[in-house]
């Protein structure tokens, strides 16, 4: 909160599960475009949608890019407790991978400072950027006690949908994905 833009409203930018599972007290929902970044599967977990014997992948904001996402308007009250609920849902590990970040985001309206977490490239979890080929192999394996890569995968697209948002690379990796799973049941 010390590096709050000291804008009246708090947003927060949402760019894979936080759409669909936003946990936070919001009263207005848009869409934005944060430049600079780009939504990536870009670094590997051993527990949620992973495991040891087969981690899987998360995504994160990296650096470079453009990404379409979902801002949340964030209900001024207790906004302190949220905000820490929230930090401890995103950053899981030590070193964090996920970092508490202010951007900017473009909306239709106006542009925007909003928080997003950014991927910590110094984390021992980082993978870089991986192909969709890559992606694809471990989403259609992994799986934890949050469920599969492959869900993830399935509920991020169908929410960014659901907002009008159209990410290429997502419904390609989607594709890439149901693919693998055939082959594996297939033999």
């Amino acid at each position: 909160m010390t590096a709050h833009p000291g804008e009246p409203d708090t947003w927060l930018f949402a760019y894979g599960s936080l759409i669909w599972k936003p946990e936070m007290e919001h009263v207005e929902v848009r869409k934005g475009t944060a430049r600079g970044w780009h939504r990536s599967f870009c670094f590997r977990i051993m527990r949620f949608r992973g495991s040891k014997e087969q981690p899987g992948l998360m995504m994160s904001l990296d650096r470079g890019g453009q990404c379409q996402g979902v801002l949340f308007k964030l209900v001024p009250q207790n906004l302190e407790a949220q905000l820490g609920k929230l930090v401890r849902r995103e950053m899981t590990v030590k070193p964090p991978n996920n970092l508490p970040r202010w951007i900017s985001v473009q909306t239709e309206h106006c542009p925007l400072r909003a928080l997003a977490f950014v991927m910590n490239r110094q984390s021992r979890f980082y993978v870089g950027r991986l192909s969709a080929e890559e992606v694809a192999v471990v989403l259609a394996r992994a799986c934890g006690h949050w469920g599969s890569g492959a869900e993830y995968l399935c509920n991020t697209v169908t929410h960014l949908k659901e907002h009008g948002i159209h990410d290429r690379g997502l419904w390609k990796l989607q594709e890439l994905v149901a693919e693998r799973i055939e082959r594996i049941h297939n033999g």
